[in-house]
């Protein structure tokens, strides 16, 4: 039986053939995928959001597709459409790359609301209709996109619905000076690319999963986990005026109990536990939350980020003695 920690490092470790750092941010995508949830991730140019999709799902084994979002892109050019035959006079449906196991949506913010929304059914019902009929993407499936924080020109913002379906939203920070040195002198050459070989399957990560469903969560992490997202819609209820402004204009929705229970559970067993810890859903509590609430523009004017609004809710909320 393969256990969490050993699953982990063999897929980190060929990950790091290609990608150097970003340890968190590749241990959350792991547990996305043992949680059958969707990653968005944010951060600026040229930090190797690509390449590390694309490097996971080599590793993986999986089948691999990437669109590219520009604002000029259709519906049918992410789900596929029908084609006509002239030979039979019949229309034949010809799939779009979503038909795969992992999908990359690159800077999915420069897409307009139609595709954007292409993928709601997609990510939510694991299915797509093209001419009146349904069709069931492959197992596994997950969408990992990517968004560019700081350009706005020509850009869509995600629409809440749309967001609320990703398991996790990222931020990708710099490297560390010694990560960069370490990038350039590996990377340096023109005529060496990175190589990444599989390590695991599909097969195997939906195997995985029953383990995954294992592991136990006690009466009092799921009340700890209820208080969190709660809380963060008691934030959003608050009266404006005095010591208590008003921070959000919304809480998180019933999605995130659910993310911070089934991440949870994924992040425990890629720990080696076999039980979620208060501790495990404080450290993804940030990663589950961050787009799931929406900040007044009194908050925005203050410079409050989701992250610091979420720490009062942290800070607010008991934690459970005994797990």
């Amino acid at each position: 039986m393969i256990n969490g920690p050993d699953w982990s490092l063999k897929l980190r470790n060929e990950i790091g053939q290609a990608v150097i750092g970003q340890n968190v941010v590749i241990e959350r995508m792991l547990v996305a995928l043992l949680a059958n949830g969707h990653v968005l991730l944010e951060g600026m140019p040229g930090l190797a959001k690509t390449l590390l999709i694309k490097s996971l799902g080599s590793a993986l084994g999986v089948q691999f597709e990437r669109v590219q979002f520009t604002p000029d892109l259709l519906p049918s050019d992410v789900v596929g459409t029908m084609i006509f035959s002239p030979k039979d006079g019949g229309f034949a449906t010809h799939k779009g790359p979503i038909f795969a196991n992992l999908v990359l949506a690159d800077e999915i913010n420069r897409a307009p609301a139609k595709v954007q929304s292409a993928l709601l059914e997609a990510m939510q019902e694991r299915q797509v209709t093209i001419g009146g009929n349904s069709h069931k993407l492959p197992r596994p499936f997950f969408v990992m996109a990517t968004q560019n924080p700081v350009e706005q020109e020509g850009t869509y913002p995600l629409p809440e619905a749309q967001t609320d379906r990703f398991l996790f939203k990222l931020l990708v920070d710099y490297p560390s000076a010694a990560e960069e040195s370490s990038m350039m002198q590996m990377w340096g050459q023109v005529t060496k690319q990175p190589e990444v070989k599989a390590v695991s399957s599909g097969e195997e990560l939906l195997e995985l999963r029953t383990q995954v469903d294992a592991i136990h969560v006690s009466p009092a992490v799921q009340a700890y986990i209820l208080a969190l997202v709660r809380g963060s819609r008691d934030l959003a209820a608050q009266a404006e005026g005095g010591s208590n402004k008003r921070l959000l204009n919304f809480g998180a929705s019933p999605r995130a109990s659910l993310a911070l229970f089934q991440a949870g559970r994924g992040l425990a067993w890629l720990r080696g536990a076999d039980y979620v810890s208060p501790d495990l859903i404080q450290e993804i509590f940030h990663d589950a939350l961050r787009h799931r609430v929406g900040l007044t523009y009194e908050a925005e004017a203050e410079g409050l980020s989701a992250d610091k609004i979420l720490d009062q809710v942290l800070n607010r909320t008991a934690v459970p003695a005994k797990a």
